[in-house]
This record gives C-alpha cells, sequence and structure tokens, in this order.
C-alpha cells in the first residue's frame, strides 16, 4: 500500500532508467514539490513515493523528464521537441488502497492508468 510510480521507454522497449521525476501535493492550482527522484535500472524509484502510514486523501503532480531523458539517450529530437515534460495529476481517495502511476512514453506519446 502507498504510491509507486514506473516509467516504460516504448520507443526503446524498456524500462527508462535515469529520467528526473519529481512529485508535488496539490490544492486547487497551487504544487508544493515533495521530493525529486531519478528512476533506477527497472524505471521506478528505489523506495515507495509513499508508504502505507504517510499517504494522506489528496491530491497529486508526477512531473517526468520525457524531454531530457530522450535527449540523454541520443534520440534526435526537433526543437521545440514534442513533449518536454509530462505532468499527471491524480487524487487518492482511499489510503488503504495502492496507487500504482505507471507511464509509458515515446517522444511522441504517452499513456498512464492506475495500476495495482
Amino acid at each position: 500500500m502507498g504510491l509507486s510510480t514506473h516509467v516504460l521507454d516504448t520507443m526503446h522497449g524498456g524500462p527508462a532508467a535515469g529520467m528526473e521525476v519529481a512529485l508535488f501535493t496539490t490544492e486547487g492550482e497551487q504544487a508544493t514539490l515533495v521530493k525529486r527522484f531519478t528512476l533506477n535500472a527497472d524505471g521506478r524509484s528505489d523506495a515507495p513515493l509513499y508508504d502505507k502510514h504517510t499517504l494522506k486523501v489528496g491530491t497529486y503532480r508526477l512531473v517526468f523528464d520525457v524531454g531530457g531523458y530522450f535527449k540523454a539517450k541520443g534520440v534526435k529530437l526537433p526543437e521545440p521537441n514534442f513533449l518536454n515534460r509530462v505532468a499527471l495529476d491524480f487524487g487518492v481517495a482511499h489510503t488503504d488502497q495502492h496507487y500504482h502511476v505507471p507511464l509509458l512514453v515515446s517522444p511522441w506519446s504517452y499513456s498512464t492508468y492506475r495500476g495495482s
């Protein structure tokens, strides 16, 4: 239980190791930075973003540095690139459940869903 994320690079067919991510709490238009982290070799954070004791009901934002990640991988991108940062806003209503926020991404598209 808690909050976690995972990013898969659909262009290269593997985890998005090394992608920079920021986690925020949100209230209306106000966002407060909680932490910044780099995804590990499996495309995940090294620890849960929140565990079952610290996750609170509320709204959150994950911001993924997609443009920086693909540039670091040597992908030739146009200027400006199509996707720079992908921000996902989501709500947590039940702290007794696990919230997993995966991102599937390429330089030109992304998708997400609530995972388990």
